[in-house]
């Protein structure tokens, strides 16, 4: 994923100099490297809105409505990460047309295909989207470190959809070109781990029922938590936690009651407040839930600490 979205950044500076991409705020923590050390000048777009722990939808409607002609836009394909906070078919139909009537270029990062929904078609709907119901022109970064369980081994994809297929050698060849003066070639072995199973119709099956079983186990852990958080503290909406989606949940707590669930509970998690729900299981629901609640009412009394 990382290497793809390099060489889309790079491809991006050579073709596109003197544009700007806009990045979701917050976003993934490499983002702003990788844009920035290829030569691109960066922007942030609203996207998390922290009192309803939700998709700022009109902030960022109005953030990309005054974005100049010809920017690009990153878009978190789906299991937004760090949010996990995924705009409805709806919303994406909506930034779908704002792109194509203020000339913005749609770059996808698809991290998680699978891990949200537990289906690789419903997690890929938005770009499809884009390029075939809308005729938009987009890049896609694919990552296979998260869904085929390949860390460590350095595999993804970089897909363009383009106007014209007189384009493709033309995008085909700049990619290598730009590849072959930053990493020469790939690893070899995960691509061929992910070749075998994706060309193998038995293999593909059950890889696809593997990560409806991960994302539904997600799915589970996610209502006992809320559950478990409900009974603890009623007063709060806590609904957030089943509305957010894949791997992450961005909870909306602070530095110091972060601080507090290391120091007490030793429950560890990024100092913004994502939990990887991935990590957590049915049985330890319930601790974390004690860890957060008591957190909220440690902390929260300082004026400087407010969820």
């Amino acid at each position: 994923g990382t290497g793809s979205l390099r060489i889309g950044a790079a491809f991006l500076a050579k073709f596109r100099a003197g544009t700007t991409v806009y990045i979701s705020n917050p976003t993934w923590g490499n983002h702003f490297n990788i844009f920035g050390d290829a030569g691109l000048e960066t922007a942030k777009y609203r996207y998390f809105d922290a009192k309803t722990i939700g998709l700022d939808f009109d902030g960022m409607v109005e953030d990309l409505s005054a974005a100049p002609a010809g920017s690009v836009v990153i878009l978190h394909g789906c299991a937004h990460n760090p949010t996990g906070v995924d705009p409805t078919k709806e919303q994406w139909k909506k930034i779908a047309q704002l792109c194509k009537d203020k000339g913005l270029f749609p770059f996808f990062d698809v991290a998680y295909q699978g891990f949200a929904s537990g289906s690789l078609e419903e997690d890929a709907w938005a770009p499809r989207y884009f390029a075939d119901e809308m005729g938009l022109e987009i890049i896609v970064s694919q990552s296979y470190s998260k869904n085929l369980g390949l860390y460590g081994e350095r595999v993804g994809a970089l897909n363009a959809v383009v106007s014209s297929a007189d384009e493709v050698p033309k995008v085909l060849s700049q990619w290598k070109r730009i590849a072959r003066a930053t990493y020469s070639n790939p690893p070899t072995h995960g691509a061929r781990i992910v070749t075998e199973v994706v060309g193998d119709d038995a293999l593909f099956s059950e890889w696809k029922n593997e990560m409806e079983e991960m994302s539904g186990r997600i799915i589970n852990v996610r209502a006992a938590l809320q559950k478990a958080l409900e009974s603890r503290m009623p007063e709060k909406d806590w609904t957030f936690i089943t509305r957010q989606i894949g791997m992450f949940s961005y909870t909306g707590m602070t530095k110091e009651q972060v601080e507090h669930m290391w120091e007490k509970w030793h429950v560890y998690c990024t100092k913004d407040g994502r939990l990887s729900l991935a990590g957590l299981s049915l049985s330890r629901a319930d601790y974390l839930a004690d860890a957060m609640v008591d957190a909220i009412n440690t902390v929260s009394a300082s004026p400087q600490s407010k969820m």
